[in-house]
């Protein structure tokens, strides 16, 4: 594997709900199972389709965009994953041309087949100008189709004649059971008892032609003329805390690595089994996740409030995105319209709502620069706290979300992807003033 490339394509589909993820996941499961190596990678800023692909194929899961990543980590990334893989697939973000960037702009700059994925359930030969329309409207190269929820062969056969000279490469039928999902997206992999069992399924069920997969080229992607940025080891003899359970979950394994990459060592924690922040930790993490949906848990986590409000004190850095705000807040409002208490370092009340209250990519300007990342939440703060910083909404330029300080602490809404600037990542967990 590696030496002549990989089997690559991008699988994108009309929307979201088509069945993206479903796709990827059982290829991954049916790649992996037939003994091929697998990774997947994932376009746009998302933190849960990842741990299930993740859990399909085996690999962790890194995110590629054009703005938020940076065509340069891209194409290293997918350089990287070709030469691991005998397979490397891409999952798209919403429609195919959705966004600035979209998921074409990303196939078209690295030249990624596409293999759309259509949901076929109340529809027969439309799949066909459905398929002819994405392929041709921008125009991007298409590998071929996966019909989702396929109701008998009769019906593949409409779907595969309507497709004129595009391959129908798999069907799928509609399933006896979906992967669940939940107000952010997909239940998170360790909350479905049985999700192996699950994705071993959908890879039974998948009919696919392993011929004309076979038969596509492989394809590599060179990355030797990128220039190589070494990251200063600006947090070199540091220890950052973590955050990680099912409360706190929303972490890029690029954070990860850049913070490594900056020298640190990562000590993790949670806070659901009410850890305490570990000792000796000189700055504290907390990313974002399902604080909500733990509220009652966290409230009666003594341990773990008061080692953070220790550390606030003790003018330890913190900081904590979204759901890691949400934590740190005074009180936790969940959908019955019950308050929480939680550690109350950042003055507010936190209250959450049926609508979206923010989604898209921004960047937050610091000392060293824009340090780009997005948002995606449903609840809403209510402080009296002024804001010190706003977020800029990519592409528009409009407000973005508040960043607020108190002492130590720095917390937003605003997910950070550390590896766009890591000397700005740095200065959050140095504690340095946007």
């Amino acid at each position: 594997m590696g030496t002549q490339g990989a089997r690559v394509v991008m699988v994108a589909a009309i929307a979201s709900g088509q069945g993206k993820t479903t796709i990827t996941a059982a290829l991954a499961r049916r790649f992996r199972r037939s003994g091929q190596t697998v990774r997947v990678l994932k376009c746009g800023p998302d933190f849960i389709d990842p741990m299930l692909l993740e859990r399909a194929s085996g690999a962790p899961v890194h995110s590629l965009d054009l703005w938020m990543v940076g065509p340069e980590l891209c194409r290293r990334r997918l350089a990287c994953a070709a030469r691991e893989a005998d397979v490397v697939l891409i999952e798209g973000v919403m429609g195919l041309y959705d966004g600035k960037p979209s998921a074409a702009d990303l196939a078209r700059e690295f030249g990624i087949p596409v293999l759309a994925v259509i949901d076929a359930g109340a529809m027969a030969q439309t799949a066909g100008a459905v398929v002819l329309g994405l392929r041709d409207y921008g125009p991007v190269q298409l590998a071929g189709v996966v019909a989702n929820r396929v109701g008998s062969e009769g019906h593949a056969r409409m779907v595969a004649e309507s497709l004129r000279d595009i391959p129908l490469l798999g069907t799928l039928p509609k399933q006896a059971r979906r992967l669940p999902e939940r107000h952010l997206g997909l239940v998170l992999p360790d909350e479905v008892g049985d999700i192996d069992a699950v994705l071993d399924a959908l890879a039974d069920e998948l009919k696919f032609d392993d011929a004309a997969w076979d038969a596509m080229p492989p394809h590599s992607f060179d990355d030797s003329a990128l220039p190589s940025a070494p990251i200063s080891p600006l947090l070199a003899g540091k220890t950052v805390a973590i955050a990680r359970d099912a409360a706190f979950c929303f972490l890029y394994p690029a954070n990860l690595d850049t913070l490594r990459a900056l020298g640190a060592q990562l000590a993790y924690f949670s806070p659901l089994a009410d850890q305490p922040v570990p000792d000796g930790a000189d700055a504290v993490y907390l990313p974002g996740g399902y604080p909500e949906l733990h509220a009652e848990t966290l409230a009666q986590a003594q341990h773990w409030q008061a080692s953070i409000r220790a550390a606030h004190a003790a003018g330890r850095p913190i900081l904590a995105e979204c759901g890691g705000m949400m934590a740190v807040a005074e009180s936790i409002t969940d959908k019955d319209g019950h308050a929480w208490p939680m550690a109350g370092l950042l003055p507010g009340q936190v209250k959450m709502q049926g609508r979206l209250a923010g989604l898209g990519a921004q960047g937050m300007p610091t000392a060293a620069g824009v340090l780009r990342g997005h948002t995606f939440h449903y609840s809403r703060l209510e402080t009296g706290t002024a804001a010190a910083a706003h977020a800029v909404k990519h592409p528009s330029g409009a407000e973005g979300e508040a960043l607020y300080r108190s002492g130590s602490l720095t917390a937003s809404y605003f997910h950070a992807f550390f590896a766009s600037n890591p000397e700005a990542a740095a200065g959050l967990l140095l504690g340095a003033q946007a």
